[in-house]
C-alpha cells in the first residue's frame, strides 16, 4: 500500500509518502488509521480525530469505512477551504 501524506499531516510526520505491508486485520480507512496510531507519537497524534482529516483511496474521496487492500493508494490531508 501506498500512503500520502499532504498539508500539516506531511510536516507532522515528516514524509509525503511511504509504503507499508498492510496488516491481514486492516480492512478499512478507519482501521488503518487505528493501525498507524500504534507506529508512534506523531502517528498516535496526527490520526487521534478523524475530523481533521479527509481521505482518499486511489484519487478518490473516501469514507472512513471504505474498503482498502494491500494495492491501494491512501491520501490524508485536512480538509480543504475555499476564499
Amino acid at each position: 500500500m501506498t500512503l500520502l501524506y499532504f498539508a500539516w499531516v506531511r510536516q507532522r510526520l515528516g514524509r509525503s509518502e511511504e509504503r507499508i505491508v498492510l496488516p491481514p486485520e486492516v480492512t478499512t480507512v478507519r482501521e488503518l488509521t487505528e493501525w498507524l496510531r500504534t507506529r508512534d507519537g506523531n502517528y498516535s497524534d496526527v490520526f487521534s480525530n478523524e475530523k481533521r482529516l479527509r481521505v482518499a483511496v486511489n484519487q478518490d474521496h473516501a469514507n472512513w469505512d471504505a474498503a482498502v487492500t494491500d494495492n491501494d493508494e491512501v491520501a490524508f490531508f485536512p480538509p480543504v477551504t475555499g476564499g
